[in-house]
């Protein structure tokens, strides 16, 4: 083995730090470019087609840049930023992305008149803090319990996404199941597990109308022997077990030897004592529906469906924690662990429909559930897939208003907000620190800019009159609205943006883009491939065997 040559992705030749920082900055640039189009109401949708050949038609950010396959290492940190921005708060995937381009764009020309990169982020974070201070100031607390304001709220979140074509659907799902599962930790403070206790189910056919939030779970099972096992039960006693109904086999293989033909039925006599046992155990407890998530014998169903007991069997465990949360019930380990407490009794309804052509089972009507099921209905799988995404984003938007609750302006008046109150203070910024900071303050105006370019409108002239308008960091509510390109004031439109998502948007757009300019090379442990003839010791001859023969061609073609 050689070991590995350093060499530049580029070249041989060891580049000067400006050259590196110059190729970042348009990697950057261009990954910028590419989704600058899908920001704002009025966007355009990206088809991409992903490795195993599928399509896939979307205008979030993150879905986009996860399908990118990108050589440059720049280039592929600023993909990591919007996935950690969609991890993070779910929303502004776009936006950090463009505002981070624009940052780096900006810093070129610092660069070019020999700045040191150290100076430049130094500005940079100067301009982050008094960013989020400004934020601070024009914030407006909500009542999270309004359920209008919340709409409206979410409405203007996922308005530039392609669901916002069906009105409120979206958002109303997105609030329900946020905040069904929502659990007070005390101090006024609320959990949210969007992964864990919201499920979303998609079923194609019928029409996204259809879709709503189930008070309980869904599942993708029938009960075991459906001819003999009820369907329907209102007000089930739901018992949730986590071990198989069946006889124990050895841990390895055993072998037992029989001397009499009598013991033979005695060894299956203590099989059948056992699962009859087992089922026992259970029945005291006069459960109607039986949840498993391992095996059921054909024996044990014998049994469950003689005392009048629907079975169903092999359930994931996720959905198996999601019917605990929205029945009350406790998994159990082993039935003879089984207490009164343990059965859940917090379900409306048990039944078993037909969609499509498959079967589900529903336990739903629950009383206080603590999870649920989005079930979504559309025409195709691809429509489906689009309004999952969107859903999460809305759920996201939700779960941020419920944690934090305070809205920011939408429609790009926060960032120039931010830019007239930077450009203000750049005046009192000392020493050479001062150019970065008014720069850092002029490359906010990027999410504005980019919204009236997707609207269609006179984008100088637009900006013109939204500067004049927020000159004196006055108005901050004035900003673009996304489907027009007209200037109108936020309020009155209701375009809001949730705090968090503005702040994280800042803190990682400025971060990322501080930590790019710090780079002033790029080495790379890859070995690169030895062009032909040149010196290299021979290889090894290839010494044919009888295998290889068998893949020629004898006959020439």
């Amino acid at each position: 083995m050689h070991a590995p040559v350093l060499v530049l992705k580029d070249s041989l030749k060891r580049e000067s730090g400006t050259k590196v920082h110059h190729a970042n900055i348009q990697a950057s640039k261009a990954v910028a470019d590419i989704i600058r189009t899908t920001l704002g109401p009025r966007s355009m949708l990206k088809m991409l087609l992903d490795a195993s050949g599928g399509i896939v038609v979307t205008n979030d950010g993150n879905a986009i840049l996860r399908e990118l396959d990108l050589a440059h290492p720049a280039a592929k940190s600023m993909i990591e930023l919007s996935r950690t921005q969609d991890e993070e708060v779910g929303d502004g995937t776009t936006s950090v992305i463009v505002l981070a381009g624009e940052m780096l764009h900006v810093a070129e020309a610092f660069i070019d008149k020999n700045y040191h990169p150290t100076v430049i982020c130094r500005a940079y974070n100067k301009a982050l803090e008094d960013a989020i201070a400004v934020l601070d100031k024009i914030a407006m607390p909500i009542d999270v319990k309004d359920r209008s304001t919340m709409l409206g709220l979410v409405k203007s979140c996922i308005g530039t996404k392609f669901t916002s074509q069906f009105g409120d659907l979206i958002a109303d799902l997105a609030i329900d199941a946020t905040t069904t599962v929502g659990v007070d930790l005390g101090q006024g403070l609320r959990e949210i597990d969007i992964k864990k206790y919201i499920k979303v189910e998609k079923v194609p056919g019928g029409q996204l109308e259809d879709s709503k939030v189930l008070r309980g779970v869904m599942i993708n099972k029938d009960v075991v022997t459906p001819g003999k096992m009820k369907r329907k039960i209102v007000n089930p006693r739901i018992v949730l077990l986590d071990c198989p109904l069946e006889y124990k086999k050895g841990e390895n293989q055993t072998n037992a030897e029989l001397v009499r033909e009598e013991d033979w039925e005695v060894l299956l006599k203590m099989e059948e004592e056992y699962i009859e046992n087992l089922c026992v155990q259970i029945l005291k407890f006069k459960p109607d529906l039986v949840i498993t998530e391992k095996g059921l014998s054909d024996l044990a169903c014998h049994y469950l469906s003689k005392a009048g007991v629907s079975a169903i069997r092999r359930v994931r465990k996720t959905d198996n924690n999601r019917i605990a949360k929205a029945s009350g019930a406790v998994i159990v380990n082993r039935p003879d662990e089984l207490q009164e407490s343990d059965v859940g009794t917090g379900a409306g309804l048990f039944e078993v429909k037909k969609i499509g052509d498959e079967f589900f089972a529903f336990i739903v009507d629950c009383r206080d559930p603590k999870a649920c099921t989005v079930l979504l209905r559309g025409a195709s799988k691809d429509l489906l897939n689009e309004v999952e995404r969107n859903l999460q984003d809305a759920m996201s938007v939700a779960r941020n208003i419920i944690k934090n609750p305070k809205l920011v302006p939408g429609g790009g008046a926060t960032e120039l907000t931010v830019s007239a109150t930077l450009k203000q203070k750049s005046s009192s910024v000392e020493g050479i620190e001062k150019w970065p900071y008014e720069a850092a303050a002029i490359a906010f105006e990027a999410i504005p800019r980019t919204l009236a370019q997707n609207c269609g409108v006179n984008v100088i002239r637009t900006m013109t009159a939204l500067q004049g308008k927020h000159a004196n960091g006055e108005n901050a509510w004035i900003g673009i609205d996304g489907n027009t390109g007209a200037i109108a004031d936020m309020k009155e439109r209701k375009i809001w943006d949730a705090y968090n998502v503005k702040a994280q948007t800042f803190k990682t757009a400025i971060e990322a883009a501080c930590m790019l300019l710090r780079i002033d090379d790029i080495v790379s442990g890859i070995k690169k491939k030895q062009a032909p003839g040149s010196g290299q010791a021979p290889s090894k001859p290839k010494v044919e065997t009888e295998a290889d023969a068998d893949g020629e061609q004898i006959l020439p073609d």
